[in-house]
């Protein structure tokens, strides 16, 4: 059976506070926020401005968008 293709690009956001504000290495995985799932990158970084912009004042908190699509398809 042949597997269908797909051309969709989902964005996940997420964050929360980080070891480093250099790094990505995240304090407490287990606590990390979880904004979204989002199918078009504008729409990603909307949401990523509007949580980064809430806790701009905060050096440790640190948001990020993950090209979830590109995890799904490492070959593409």
């Amino acid at each position: 059976m042949e597997e269908a293709t797909t051309n969709q690009r989902l964005h996940l956001v997420m964050g929360g506070r980080v070891k480093d504000p250099r790094g990505h290495d995240f304090a407490d995985p287990e606590s990390v926020h979880v904004v979204g799932v989002f199918s078009s990158y504008d729409a990603a970084v909307d949401a990523w401005r509007a949580q980064a912009q809430r806790t701009v004042d905060d050096a440790e908190m640190k948001y990020v968008i993950v090209h979830i699509h590109k995890l799904l398809t490492p070959e593409s």
